[in-house]
């Protein structure tokens, strides 16, 4: 480019004067050699030599005569080519095709279609719109991936649909300081992990059992499903009484414990936490120990499977509340934390 500019100063004369059509070939000349130098195996033109060619057809008559680096049409090419984008450039017209999606929003609707499998485009775009996002419904369909089925819901919401009908019973043996053993009958509730009734006896019988279920579930609230092991403490009198109160029976495999989950970690939770460290004295005093457990377990400790809430619900207690301070529980085996105002 400095090379053509010091060409042009040199031919300013001659292009004022009457030497004009032999400086314009001069120049046309000397520039196409000068494309040549700089070219090792192909033809390289700059913008400015495409620049120069085209003022060179307007200026000059015979350019076509001099020009032998490319066809005069080339010529013309650029100078339509220099006139499109000059204008498309003044129009300020916009680009081709549908707008791109923002991967946020990508991320948002993928997310709302996996978490809700029946849901299709319109319920997800009316979604979309109550949270301020206009994005068209058809973009959001686009979107969403093609099923080859019907849509199903998980097993996890399935399950937690149902888990307020069931219930599981179970017994587990306490050792007592006169070398005595008590049976402690639980009955676990699967929702939010309650315990609904316990109680204690020396000598558990089907009569017995019969009346724990009877005080655990007054009134009609009786669940729809009670799984049980095979113990032969669950006998006639127990199966019948389930039987008028329209509970289903779920029995577990023989010698299977784990398939009563929920109850077999109920007690060893009482066992690792309360029970383990506690020298029981006799009935009373492990109805009375096993009452502050529960009161603990329901109100105060957090469980993993709650998303770390207490069975009865606890709040969250902001910092501006006041200082932390602890109260103990079952006799201070644990400690509930609480913010309370200095």
């Amino acid at each position: 480019m400095i090379t053509l500019l010091l060409h042009l100063l040199r031919l300013l004369p001659f292009l004022c004067g009457g030497y004009r059509q032999l400086a314009l070939e001069n120049l046309a000349l000397r520039q196409q050699l000068a494309v040549y130098k700089r070219t090792t195996n192909r033809l390289r033109l700059r913008r400015s030599d495409r620049v120069l060619w085209v003022w060179l057809s307007r200026v000059w008559p015979a350019w076509r005569q001099a020009l032998v680096i490319v066809a005069p049409a080339t010529v013309l090419s650029w100078q339509r080519r220099r006139f499109r984008r000059h204008w498309a450039t003044l129009s300020g017209r916009p680009p081709a095709g549908r707008p791109p999606v923002d991967a946020a929003i990508k991320a948002l609707v993928r997310s709302m279609a996996a978490a809700n499998p029946l849901w299709g485009a319109p319920r997800i775009h009316g979604e979309l719109l109550k949270l301020g996002i206009d994005v068209a419904e058809r973009t959001v369909s686009r979107l969403l991936q093609k099923r080859r089925s019907p849509p199903s819901q998980t097993w996890r919401t399935f399950l937690t649909n149902h888990v307020r009908d069931l219930v599981s019973v179970d017994f587990f043996t306490v050792p007592t300081a006169r070398l005595r053993v008590l049976f402690v009958f639980v009955v676990l509730a699967h929702h939010r992990r309650r315990v609904l009734h316990f109680n204690v006896t020396e000598h558990p019988t089907a009569a017995w059992t019969t009346q724990q279920i009877v005080d655990a579930f007054p009134d009609d609230s009786a669940p729809s499903y009670l799984l049980r092991d095979r113990d032969s403490v669950y006998g006639h009198v127990f199966r019948q009484r389930l039987k008028g109160m329209g509970v289903g029976e779920v029995l577990t495999a023989p010698h299977s414990p784990w398939q009563n989950p929920f109850a077999e970690r109920l007690i060893g939770s009482i066992r690792r936490e309360c029970l383990n460290h506690v020298l029981v004295l006799g009935e009373q005093h492990l109805r009375r120990t096993l009452a502050r457990y529960f009161a603990y377990y329901h109100g105060a400790r957090t469980h993993l499977s709650l998303d770390k809430d207490a069975p009865h619900g606890r709040p969250i207690e902001q910092p501006e509340l006041g200082r932390v301070i602890p109260i103990r529980e079952v006799g201070g085996l644990h400690h509930r934390y609480i913010r309370r105002a200095a």
